[in-house]
C-alpha cells in the first residue's frame, strides 16, 4: 500500500526551540515551493535548518513514495525541545552561574494535495 505522506527529522539542531518556532509557524500548511520562497526572505538563524528539513521531506516523497513535487505541501512542521547542554560560567568571588544551551528537534511531514 502506498503511503500518503513522507517525513524528515533533524535532531539536536543548535537553535533554541522558541526561536525555531517563530520560523516554523510561518510555513505550516503552505505548499513546499511557497514555503521555500517565504523562508528565502526571512532573516533568522533557524531558517537554514528548517529549509533543509523541508527539502529532505520533499525529496523523500518524490523518491520513495512516487509523489508529484508540484502538489506537495507542508502538512506538519514542529520544533520541539531537544537535548540541553549544561555549562557553567565563572563569576565573581569564586562562584559560578549555570548556562543552558538548548537544542531543537525539527519534524516535517509533507503530503500531496487532493488535486494530484
Amino acid at each position: 500500500m502506498k503511503q500518503d505522506f513522507a517525513k524528515a527529522i533533524a535532531y539536536n539542531v543548535k537553535v533554541t526551540p522558541r526561536k525555531a518556532k517563530l520560523v516554523v509557524d510561518l510555513v505550516k500548511g503552505k505548499s513546499v515551493n511557497e514555503a521555500l520562497a517565504i523562508l528565502a526572505n526571512v532573516n533568522r538563524k533557524a531558517v537554514s535548518d528548517v529549509v533543509k528539513v523541508i527539502k529532505s521531506a520533499a525529496a523523500n516523497a518524490v523518491k520513495n513514495h512516487q509523489m508529484t513535487e508540484a502538489f506537495l505541501y507542508v502538512a506538519e512542521l514542529a520544533a520541539n525541545e531537544g537535548k540541553r547542554d549544561k555549562r557553567f560560567m565563572p563569576r565573581g568571588k569564586g562562584s559560578a552561574s549555570k548556562i543552558i544551551k538548548r537544542k531543537t528537534h525539527l519534524f516535517c511531514v509533507v503530503k500531496e494535495r487532493a488535486g494530484a
